[in-house]
């Protein structure tokens, strides 16, 4: 964890290229949602000159980028259509359906989140270290994860308050014992999202596929979908409906539904442009076959 919040924190000395332009230039997850009408039109801006160093005009299309899409908050655990860019660390505790077994994930399978181009992000997850409390069953690390965002088309609040993105996901299997998948994985995803006022409304649907073993491991249908609303500017409540469908392998046929209350807040301000989001959430399960009982989660994030 330590290493993890390091890393973090280094990313700050960046922040001191950052253009400070008024509000227009801030980061989303929330911040601009404050004040909707004092977005700026991208295509209005001034394009940075040639003297503008490389981070001052990286951050000045991720503000560009940013500014064109809706300014919601990232959910407990469904994945944000938005661009994000950001350090995320997750910490959950899950109890298995005996009602005792206890697995801590510290990790979460999150990590660090770049836009490197217009209508672009890039997700590099570090793996998860997973903590059991059953005798003989050995901790050890996930695996390591990643994923890549385009956004199709988008909104901000005063054009539409909408958006539509595609994802492709990704696993390598370097989990130890039996803390991960026998082979890689891939994940197709469409995402969209649509806002009214305060009150928006996101949505995922994919398909896990492994490389090879698909017999052993099988196929996983993932849909997830979250409403929020926001309250006193940094305060959003949501609950989220998690569901995913198997197919082939061990629970063949086999369907399970979690329902997430959670709550989020932020964005803080921290230094220039790194702002301090904390949200919290628990997974209850809803169906009668389950792989855990509940999940407790919290989950913090640097947006930068």
């Amino acid at each position: 964890m330590a290493r993890h919040f390091a890393l973090a924190l280094s990313l700050s000395l960046l922040f001191q290229a950052s253009p400070q332009r008024g509000r227009a230039q801030e980061p989303a997850d929330g911040s601009l949602a404050e004040a909707p009408n004092s977005m700026a039109d991208p295509a209005s801006a001034a394009p940075p000159s040639s003297d503008d160093g490389f981070f001052s005009r990286w951050f000045s299309m991720v503000a560009a980028t940013q500014a064109e899409q809706p300014h919601w908050i990232t959910p407990v655990v469904t994945v944000t259509p938005r661009l994000e860019q950001e350090f995320r660390y997750d910490f959950s505790r899950q109890v298995q359906p005996n009602g005792t077994t206890v697995l801590d994930n510290y990790g979460g399978s999150k990590g660090l989140e770049i836009i490197p181009a217009s209508h672009i992000e890039l997700l590099i997850n570090p793996p998860p270290y997973i903590v059991r409390s059953v005798n003989g069953v050995p901790d050890g690390w996930g695996d390591v994860s990643f994923l890549l965002k385009y956004r199709i088309l988008a909104a901000n609040e005063e054009r539409g308050n909408y958006i539509l993105t595609a994802f492709l996901g990704g696993s390598i299997p370097t989990g130890s014992y039996t803390n991960g998948t026998k082979d890689a994985t891939i994940t197709p995803t469409i995402a969209a999202g649509k806002g009214w006022g305060n009150f928006d409304v996101t949505s995922t649907f994919g398909v896990i596929l492994p490389v090879e073993e698909t017999n052993l491991i099988g196929r996983q249908i993932v849909w997830n979908s979250v409403a929020q609303y926001r309250v006193l500017r940094k305060i959003w409540p949501e609950a989220e409906v998690n569901y995913t469908h198997f197919s082939q392998g061990p629970n063949d046929g086999k369907t399970q539904l979690f329902l997430t209350p959670g709550i989020v807040f932020g964005k803080f301000p921290v230094w220039h442009r790194l702002g301090f989001t904390v949200g919290t959430g628990v997974q209850i399960a809803a169906t009668q076959f389950h792989t855990y009982n509940h999940k407790y989660i919290l989950t913090v994030r640097f947006p930068f």
